[in-house]
């Protein structure tokens, strides 16, 4: 029998690391919520590139796909769009790649969402919902893949979805957190992967055009034309669920190192959920450790290395209830969630903290912008935006951008706190930002919502800055 060396044994038996999202691959682009995966700034004099005048309503974050950007719109009485548009687009005239509403789409998606492989991943249903569906489609024409629908009163999927290891995980309201495969399905019974589901879609989708080409030749005024509501419905095989009517989440969940970092929020009125951060095994949905929490945690964790950085609020995303409204950052141990440091701030801290260079970054309703040293909690710089925000900020390249409720950017220099520069989105298209800056390369994509507020009722915008 050969001798093998203690060591290699050793290795072999190890069991692999956990991966984490890969980029864009979660809310925000990566677990430290930056908004940005390329390490690229945007412009140093920023102009628009190009922009989007819409009547849809934009609450989810731009999503980063290669070189187009995912933006999700709620139109009048809930009418849901999904769009991929060119983020490289030039001319007066931008035109989505592809675009997906109604009959497909049967509620409002507000879910940022995550991308791997070539898939969307993405959830939709509200607050006013019952339930509602995990979508996945492809990222180059939006065919779609599966589907997993989640029944239940108060259900719905508004937070991003997170991809690791091969699998999906999103929060799903007083479902607590699901988890599924991405890339394993069944349809009638049998296991089926997405090569195989593409050529039975795209078998269906002939068969479809065929029958209707035939009732044209029969009777044209009655003939419908195919839609892909009509084509076949694989579903993800569920690895885990947790929490279900015993959590409310709303806000996007977080993976790193083989954890599942879970924020739930309580429901004043309805009287249902916890506010706390669970810390759940990724492999089992087991819990890890559990932190009650003061606030809502709207946010969601953001994590880098070995530091959880919680955001909490007194509000939620409604403008009207900004006066007053309380917050915190909290920083808590991965492995143990044991506190780290705590910051109570006079605003609610609506957005996910982004977390780079040692620092972390939170906006608040009460106009600032904070840096916070991740080691001790020291605070680095504040920046007055003059204006309530909402939308969670992004870093790359050692610049900070934030975008308030009033529909102005600001860049920030992420050492100092020094402004460099702020601009006001078009006066005949003003907007509040809710979904926050993405930046890719070198560009920054801003949409904006007024369902409420100042500019409640008017013409949003999706808004692309660069240098010409």
């Amino acid at each position: 029998m050969p001798r093998i060396p203690l060591l290699l044994v050793a290795l072999l038996a190890a069991p692999a690391a956990a991966a984490d999202p890969g980029p864009w691959a979660t809310y925000r682009g990566n677990p430290q919520r930056t908004g940005n995966t390329d390490g690229k700034p945007g412009p140093a004099a920023p102009t628009v590139l190009w922009s989007v005048r819409s009547q849809d309503h934009f609450v989810a974050s731009p999503v980063a796909v290669g070189d187009k950007v995912m933006l999700s719109g709620l139109g009048g009485f809930n009418r849901p769009t999904i769009s991929l548009f060119p983020l490289t687009a030039a001319g007066a005239k931008v035109e989505p790649a592809w675009s997906k509403s109604a009959p497909y789409l049967k509620q409002a998606s507000v879910s940022s969402a995550a991308t791997e492989k070539g898939l969307l991943v993405f959830g939709d249903g509200m607050h006013q919902d019952s339930g509602g569906v995990l979508h996945c489609v492809t990222a180059a024409g939006g065919r779609p893949v599966w589907q997993l629908p989640v029944p239940g009163d108060l259900v719905h999927l508004e937070g991003g979805p997170s991809i690791a290891d091969g699998k999906v995980y999103i929060g799903a309201g007083t479902a607590g957190v699901v988890c599924v495969e991405l890339e394993k399905a069944t349809l009638d019974g049998k296991d089926v992967d997405p090569a195989t589901i593409a050529k039975l879609q795209d078998a269906k989708w002939k068969d479809l055009q065929a029958k209707f080409e035939e009732q044209k030749k029969k009777a044209p005024d009655f003939a419908v034309p195919p839609s892909e509501d009509q084509l076949l419905r694989p579903a993800p095989k569920k690895v885990w669920q947790a929490g279900e009517k015993r959590w409310h989440v709303d806000a996007a969940v977080n993976v790193a190192a083989g954890k599942v970092l879970v924020p739930t929020s309580y429901l004043d009125k309805e009287k249902v959920g916890e506010r706390a951060l669970y810390c759940l095994s990724a492999d089992t949905g087991a819990e890890l450790w559990k932190v009650p929490l003061p606030l809502n945690p709207w946010g969601g964790a953001s994590v880098s290395g070995d530091t959880v950085v919680v955001p909490g609020s007194s509000v939620g995303y409604y403008f009207n209830d900004i006066k007053g409204a309380k917050g915190s950052l909290t920083a808590l141990d991965l492995a143990t969630g044991k506190e780290r440091w705590k910051k109570d701030l006079p605003g609610g801290v609506v957005g996910a903290a982004a977390i780079a260079d040692g620092q972390a970054v939170c906006t608040a309703t009460d106009g600032k912008v904070r840096s916070f040293k991740l080691a001790d909690g020291d605070r680095a710089w504040l920046y007055d935006a003059k204006a309530p925000m909402f939308a969670p900020p992004a870093v790359a390249g050692g610049v900070v951008y934030s975008a308030d409720l009033l529909g102005t950017v600001h860049a920030i220099d992420a050492k100092t706190g020094a402004a460099k520069w702020t601009f006001p989105l078009p006066k005949d298209t003003p907007g509040m930002v809710y979904g926050g800056v993405t930046v890719h390369g070198g560009r920054l994509v801003v949409a904006t919502c007024n369902l409420e507020g100042p500019f409640a009722r008017r013409d949003t915008v999706v808004v692309c800055l660069g240098t010409r």
